[in-house]
């Protein structure tokens, strides 16, 4: 799944443009290389996100199209 596609759809992002932009800006990171929107996310990737001087650190748990949102939560687990 695309990484603009997994942030929007997991809702660590609201919207997908908005997810477009901060990978285009650079402050998102997939594994600790800077990624574009583009890159194939996979089960234990470690997805990063700074959005000023607050960092997201998030391990993928699952791929799931279409989750409803209460599922949406559970496809991500917070890493520290």
């Amino acid at each position: 799944m695309r990484l603009d596609k997994y942030l929007k759809v997991s809702r660590i992002i609201k919207r997908r443009t908005i997810a477009n932009e901060a990978c285009d800006a650079g402050r998102v990171t997939v594994n600790g290389k800077v990624a574009k929107a583009s890159v194939d996310v996979k089960i234990n990737d470690i997805i990063e996100i700074r959005f000023g001087s607050n960092t997201t650190k998030v391990r993928v748990l699952s791929l799931n199209e279409n989750p409803r949102k209460e599922e949406a939560s559970l496809m991500y687990k917070s890493e520290e």
